[in-house]
């Protein structure tokens, strides 16, 4: 790699160099640092409520399957068999005893661990093959709240330092309600034609775009417009660790462009329990205009409770899964308005996905010219907008109409980038 990362982002002038979403060199760097080494969402407990019970997924371009095991722990398993590297599940969820894989018959457990090959007996007279040394390669696994993430990383942070205090802002959406929370009506799988990084800082700090990008579709679905959020007191961005949550306590703003009154009547009536449990501040953002990302490509809309992961496909594509998570124990009727709801809104065929899945696709192909290419971005809004908050954590910033979290964001990623593997760690 020539190419000096440092050189690309300027965060104190807030420039960035637009080669981040084009250059294959940093794509394959992307890959190496940061998404086989960062804690990476890849489930949600609710998806594996009994032994078998699988999902795959993806962790940067790896593609892994998620098990929970006979003994009823969770295990990432690398989806491809040691052998000749077949993949050795094709499904995207379901119930197993075992993966077996189709091309030459070697079956494994619910660990990974290999548990028969076809034709044994040549096997067994081949000097120093031993079963026990051949198996799934094995992520690291750790839940927070119902999330499950994993990692590559021989050597990684806990999950709870890798979140930090970002575990406080977490809680508004997973830690609102004693029952905790679930997934509800599988996932939606789309392909844009965007650079990933375009999508997941757009969740982690952009309401800038929304009252301008949105406005037609908030005017078509609701007849009324998207707030001015710039006129907002009580806005806010926050980061840690380069997640980022822009916010403000409105409580309803963003379930309100569901359009269902049952679940803004829903939100209302628990206010006060939430308060109890969370505080009123955390209690105004449970369903207020906000968006988050978990670094890297972890993205959610509290109050629309969209959870979505942008999975890399190459600097200029990514494969966006969708899944709707609400309150376990809230009525039927309302989890099933929260699902019509995310369908309606974000989902390939719904209003705002397509505006935005329009402007990042032509944000990253307007990259392709060469002169075009020397032009640095600008990321300066909110600078020095940074302030004390007596209650929220982090880094947080006086209005959410603010680059800060972006900023964040790109801080963290050229850590990691210039971050090189240790002999300790493998990294």
């Amino acid at each position: 790699m020539s190419v000096d990362v440092n050189d690309l982002i300027d965060m104190d002038r807030g420039r960035v160099d637009r080669s981040i979403f084009w250059n294959d060199d940093l794509y394959q760097l992307e890959l190496e640092r940061i998404f086989a080494r960062c804690w990476l969402f890849v489930a949600h407990e609710s998806q594996l409520s009994k032994p078998g019970d699988f999902v795959t997924t993806w962790m940067g371009e790896d593609h892994v399957i998620v098990v929970r095991d006979r003994s009823g722990v969770n295990q990432v398993l690398l989806n491809t068999c040691p052998h000749r590297g077949n993949r050795v599940c094709h499904a995207e969820v379901g119930q197993v005893r075992g993966f077996v894989c189709n091309y030459h018959g070697w079956s494994f457990g619910l660990d990974g661990k290999l548990r028969g090959v076809y034709e044994a007996p040549a096997f067994e007279r081949t000097p120093g093959f031993d079963m026990g040394d051949i198996g799934l390669k094995t992520a690291s696994v750790a839940a927070y709240k119902g999330l499950i993430f994993a990692t590559f990383d021989p050597d990684p942070p806990t999950l709870e330092d890798f979140l930090g205090d970002f575990r406080w802002y977490l809680d508004v959406i997973l830690d609102n309600d004693p029952d905790g929370t679930e997934f509800v009506g599988g996932s939606i799988r789309s392909v844009l034609a965007c650079n990933w990084k375009i999508a997941s800082e757009n969740f982690a700090g952009d309401a800038l775009h929304a009252g301008w990008t949105h406005e037609s579709a908030a005017q078509a679905l609701f007849g009324q417009s998207v707030p001015r959020l710039s006129d907002d007191p009580d806005s806010f961005a926050a980061n840690v660790n380069g997640h980022g949550w822009e916010f403000n306590l409105d409580l309803v703003g963003n379930a309100a462009t569901l359009g269902d009154r049952q679940i803004l009547r829903y939100l209302r009536e628990r206010e006060r329990e939430v308060t109890e449990r969370l505080g009123e501040i955390r209690s105004r953002m449970v369903g207020s205009i906000s968006s988050a990302n978990v670094f890297p490509n972890l993205s959610f809309l509290p109050g629309q409770n969209a959870f979505r992961t942008w999975h890399p496909r190459g600097p200029r594509t990514s494969e966006l899964q969708t899944w709707v998570l609400v309150n376990k124990g809230m009525p039927e009727e309302l989890k099933v308005a929260y699902r019509k709801g995310a369908m309606r809104t974000f989902s390939p065929s719904g209003v705002f996905e397509m505006d935005d899945g329009e402007n990042w696709e032509y944000s990253t192909q307007a990259n392709q010219g060469f002169v075009t290419r020397n032009q640095p971005l600008y990321y300066g809004l909110g600078l020095g907008t940074e302030i004390e908050h007596p209650d929220m954590p982090g880094h947080v910033f006086r209005g959410q109409i603010n680059d800060a979290n972006q900023r964040a964001f790109y801080r963290r990623w050229a850590e990691l980038l210039t971050d090189p593997p240790t002999a300790a760690s493998g990294r």
